[in-house]
Formats: C-alpha cells, sequence, structure tokens
C-alpha cells in the first residue's frame, strides 16, 4: 500500500533518501531529519496507514514487530540501559507532522517530561 503525497511512503519507495538504520520486508528506520534528542530515529511500517486509529486486527501482528524492532534497536544504539522513550503521536492535538503511522525512538540524555499542553512538540 502506497499513498502518492505521503513522505514517508516516498521515502519506502526510495524517492526521497534516508539515514537508515533498520530495514526489513515490513519496517523501514531512519534518523529523524530534525532530532528532539541525541538518539532519535523514526521507525515506521512500509504499508500506509494513516494514524493509530486506523489500525486494524489485521495489523496487530506488524505493531507487535514495530515494538520488537525498537527494543533492537534501542540496544543497538546504545541506549537500553539507560532509558528511552517510544512515542506514537496520533491526530493533530498530538502534534502528528505526517500521516503515516510512525513511532519516535528518543534516548541518549536525559528527556523532558511530556506532560500537560505544551508548544515545545509543534
Amino acid at each position: 500500500m502506497f499513498k502518492e503525497d505521503c513522505l514517508f511512503c516516498k521515502i519506502v519507495a526510495g524517492t526521497i533518501p534516508c539515514n537508515k538504520v533498520y530495514e526489513d520486508e515490513q519496517i523501514l528506520a531512519f534518523h529523524d531529519i530534525a532530532p528532539a534528542a541525541p538518539v532519535h530515529v523514526l521507525i515506521i511500517p512500509k504499508k500506509h496507514i494513516d494514524s493509530m486509529n486506523e489500525v486494524t486486527a489485521e495489523d496487530l501482528p506488524l505493531i507487535s514487530e514495530i515494538h520488537r524492532v525498537a527494543i533492537e534497536l534501542a540496544k543497538q544504539l546504545g541506549i537500553a540501559e539507560s532509558g528511552y522513550r517510544l512515542i506514537n503521536n496520533c491526530g493533530p492535538d498530538s502534534g502528528q507532522a505526517v500521516q503515516h503511522l510512525h513511532y519516535h525512538l528518543l534516548g541518549g540524555g536525559k528527556l523532558g517530561a511530556l506532560t500537560g499542553i505544551s508548544d515545545s512538540h509543534a
């Protein structure tokens, strides 16, 4: 499933380059171009899914695999022991900037609070 106007689908297709850290048949992970932490990797399914709200029962094994990949990447990137965040933004109020399901893997330093209403994640 490819969506013509989707930035992440274009990255999956290879028409837009990325700094890849992981790829298999279902998942792609790459460094964020505007990192919010010393380690900031985006983990996306290759299948286009607009957001967590569109995940179906059929997609649940894929979501599980994304979480497995996140754990492996945290180990490989040296943040598993010190701690990290795995964040999925869903919808406009969350700050979801790209309408393609994705997770942010953040770590590599003390991370700030993510509570309340804030302009810091716009």
